[in-house]
């Protein structure tokens, strides 16, 4: 049995998305209920030099709407980094679950060798569209939720490795 360019894209990244809302849900709940401002929380970091939590999320959602949209010869949509609450991120992933929920099995499955052209940070980086989806997309998508994952917990919202993996 093989696996398509869709299943290893689209489903995973609606799941890891919402399972990152649940957990920005619980840390929204959590500062609300030891009494304290939310945006102590979203401005979060693990280490002085790391994104905040905000950007995490809109890094996460921004790697999975530009894989879908590649993935099927388009161009991304651009959604600006203009988020400042915990709402605001919640409508953002929302919005980008919606836009993955738009793409079929038949616009992405046999991309595995489409050229991809992404810019990492000025640079200009070409690849096909299997090793930009297991290399580049995937990789940093979990990075950023499990970051963001690391950020909560260490400042104390009760999550474990269920709410991370979800519950399904």
């Amino acid at each position: 049995m093989s696996i398509s360019m869709y299943q290893a894209s689209v489903p995973v990244a609606i799941r890891v998305l919402e399972n990152l809302a649940a957990i920005l849900r619980k840390g929204a709940a959590h500062a609300e209920a030891k009494g304290f401002d939310p945006d102590v929380l979203y401005r979060a970091r693990l280490a002085p030099d790391m994104f905040p939590l905000s950007r995490q999320v809109q890094i996460a959602t921004d790697v999975v709407k530009g894989c879908a949209a590649r993935l099927a010869g388009e161009d991304p949509p651009v959604f600006e980094d203009t988020e400042s609450s915990f709402d605001e991120l919640l409508t953002r992933i929302g919005k980008i679950v919606a836009y993955l929920a738009s793409f079929s099995p038949e616009q992405i499955d046999g991309s595995e060798e489409r050229t991809v052209v992404i810019s990492i940070r000025g640079e200009t980086v070409t690849l096909a569209g299997l090793p930009y989806l297991l290399h580049f997309v995937l990789p940093n998508l979990y990075f950023h939720a499990a970051t963001t994952y690391n950020i909560l917990r260490h400042n104390g919202v009760e999550l474990g490795k269920k709410d991370f993996l979800g519950q399904r």
